[in-house]
């Protein structure tokens, strides 16, 4: 009995050692060598796993970085320009500056401006609200308010307005992930240039009903007159749709179509308030020329000279 436990347990043994060789001699045969570069960019990365990038997290990205003929296509924008030139010098390319970009919300339909025709009484998702019916206001293409984006922010760069109910952003905490523009349903997030001083131009309005049927459902809708295009001077605004758009490659910040917007959809953000101009002063008024001796009028009964010879001589 004892034999034959001794026997099993030295076989036993044996098939481990054996089996342990074969697995190391195919792990030396099918080893695939890493570029030891790709730890060194993801140490580079801010290690926020978002996927504004485009791929699936930090680690990701400087795989493909590294995989890359050049960075031309490829841009973290959380760590902005700064990684991009650590990675660049890592791996021995050159980068080009982009400009930075912030998250706009695109919808002007605040509790004042979009009265709401019903009540919904169901899970707090905008996504959810979406697949079961267009909203609780008349605009079927508003913010829906239940703040998926603001789930979706891993910065903190987003809160609700109670006031307004909409989604207000935090430009000094946006990264412009694009993760509050992918958790949006009805795609009223977009990426922007931040522009200079953070100065911008955008019609915050996604409404794609004709005039008459978007004013109705909410009084500072874009209702596509087009008039914003024929003022803008350097052509940077196109209307489609019944819905104007603002190209911010092409936009000069002249507000002119703030100006002529007849509903106040197109928001200029952080322009210096200029003060306002002194009223002009009013003309001095002429002090009137004190009545002559000929002129003042005479008391009653009193008679000139010249009239007393006249009346005499008839």
């Amino acid at each position: 009995m004892t034999n034959t436990i001794v026997l099993t347990i030295v076989i036993l043994t044996l098939v481990g050692l054996v089996l342990a060789l074969v697995l190391f001699w195919v792990a030396k045969k099918f080893k695939v060598e890493e570029d030891p570069r790709i730890d060194e960019v993801e140490k580079v990365m801010p290690g926020a796993n978002c996927g504004g990038c485009g791929f699936a997290g930090c680690r990701a990205f400087a795989d493909a970085a590294v995989k890359a003929p050049d960075l031309d296509s490829m841009y973290c924008p959380v760590g902005g320009d700064n990684v991009m030139k650590k990675v660049a010098g890592i791996l021995g390319y050159e980068v080009k500056a982009h400009a930075p970009r912030v998250a706009v919300v695109r919808c002007n339909g605040s509790c004042a401006n979009r009265p709401k025709t019903n009540v919904y009484d169901g899970v707090q998702s905008c996504k959810v609200k979406a697949a079961l019916y267009s909203g609780d206001t008349g605009c079927a293409y508003g913010c829906l308010g239940c703040g998926d984006c603001v789930e979706a922010c891993q910065f903190g760069a987003i809160s609700m307005d109670p006031e307004t109910g909409l989604p207000v952003v935090d430009e000094s905490k946006c990264t412009a992930c694009g993760a509050c523009v992918k958790a949006c349903p009805k795609g009223i997030i977009e990426l922007r240039n931040k522009g200079p001083r953070s100065m911008r131009v955008f019609v915050s309005c996604v409404n794609q009903d004709k005039g008459g049927v978007a004013r109705k459902a909410c009084s500072a809708a874009c209702i596509g007159c087009g008039k914003c295009a024929k003022v803008c001077p350097h052509g940077a605004i196109t209307v489609e749709n019944n819905l104007a758009y603002i190209d911010f490659t092409k936009c000069k910040l002249c507000k002119k179509c703030v100006a002529e917007c007849p509903t106040g959809a197109i928001h200029a953000v952080n322009f210096p308030v200029l003060p306002a101009k002194p009223a002009a002063p009013k003309p001095a008024v002429a002090p009137k020329p004190a009545p002559s001796a000929e002129s003042a009028p005479k008391p009653a009964g009193q008679t000139d000279k010249s009239e007393k010879k006249e009346a005499a001589n008839e």
